[in-house]
């Protein structure tokens, strides 16, 4: 007896309004959830073989998997972006990554991307901004849809399939580390700068160095705590504003980007020699800087290594393969001797 609509949908785990929309090729039905009815399909009978995800009509169809970066002046995420479109089109015609660049303080506007794309892709990839309205999105594309990965900065308490990053609250006491060891001893006052505080990965960074401050250098205060929102223009104001505010401040540290906004501030008024001042990621701009003793000490991870990572993890999880034993991305403290090669 041939298997029924019902049958189908049973064994696919989806309901019987759905697989009549596979079985008709009509729209409004998610790329991975129209593979499993077609298999299911062909198990049951009700199709032949050359039909379903493996046959002549799917056979070298390329897998589509999209990322979500914040846009604006972030040398880092640039970089980011560059290596993933590097890294997937050294991969073939197999594979279709798309990078979409989105206000990256905007929570709505990564809300929207992330459901208006969930019906065209088989995995995201997205820094996501630690928001109930992100969260709530990702439930909802993650739960039903495509896997999500979170990448660089983690979000709680949502259904993602993995997270490529760093460790951000061991570089925050790396930082603070670093920075308690090179500052001057007539010195207490340190400033922290943040991207905004609404990036886990960001957050994590300030609870580490505040910890090992506490722990270790009690003698320092953090005396401001100021969110450029990761502008280069914003981060020169706010550091002016700051140096003309403690002439006696003896570091920075940066958490998120910018850093050029703060060289600049330092380099204007004579201070680079004299404030230390510690950020992150190896950039042309933070290399510049390192050189010059602008810069003390650089916290770097690898978007090289974070690129690759994410793309055999989304790919593994869209083509239903084991996924890939992976090891969380290598932090790196970057000073002016040991600068690596590009």
């Amino acid at each position: 007896m041939r298997a029924k609509i019902s049958d189908i949908a049973r064994e696919a785990g989806v309901s019987t309004a759905t697989v009549d929309r596979v079985l008709n090729n009509r729209a409004g039905v998610h790329s991975r959830t129209r593979n499993r009815v077609m298999v299911a399909a062909e198990r049951l009978g009700y199709l032949a073989p050359s039909a379903g995800v493996n046959g002549a009509a799917h056979r070298g169809a390329a897998t589509r998997i999209d990322f979500l970066l914040p846009g604006g002046t972030n040398t880092f995420m640039n970089t980011l972006a560059h290596h993933l479109t590097v890294n997937a089109e050294a991969r073939g015609a197999d594979v279709d990554a798309r990078v979409h660049l989105i206000e990256g303080f905007d929570p709505n506007a990564l809300a929207r991307a992330l459901l208006d794309i969930r019906s065209e892709t088989e995995g995201v990839g997205v820094i996501a901004i630690d928001h109930p309205t992100v969260r709530e999105a990702i439930r909802e594309v993650g739960g039903n849809g495509p896997p999500v990965l979170t990448m660089v900065s983690d979000i709680s308490n949502v259904p993602r399939l993995s997270y490529i990053g760093i460790d951000n609250r061991a570089a925050g006491r790396l930082a603070g580390h670093l920075l308690g060891r090179f500052i001057r001893p007539d010195r207490s006052k340190v400033a922290l700068f943040a991207g905004s505080l609404s990036y886990r990965g960001h957050e994590e960074r300030e609870m580490g160095f505040r910890h090992i401050l506490a722990e270790e250098f009690p003698h320092l205060r953090i005396v401001e705590l100021r969110e450029v929102k990761d502008d280069t223009q914003r981060s020169y104001a706010e550091a002016t504003a700051l140096l003309e505010a403690y002439d006696d401040i003896g570091g920075i540290y940066n958490i998120g980007a910018g850093n050029r906004g703060i060289a600049q501030a330092l380099e204007e008024r004579g201070r680079s020699g004299d404030v230390v001042f510690v950020g992150h990621e190896l950039t042309e701009y933070t290399r510049r800087f390192l050189l010059s003793g602008t810069m003390d000490a650089v916290i770097d991870q690898n978007p090289r290594v974070e690129a690759r990572d994410a793309i055999d993890r989304l790919l593994a999880a869209a083509r239903g393969e084991d996924q890939p034993n992976l090891p969380q991305i290598r932090i790196q403290a970057i000073f002016r001797e040991n600068i690596p090669e590009t």
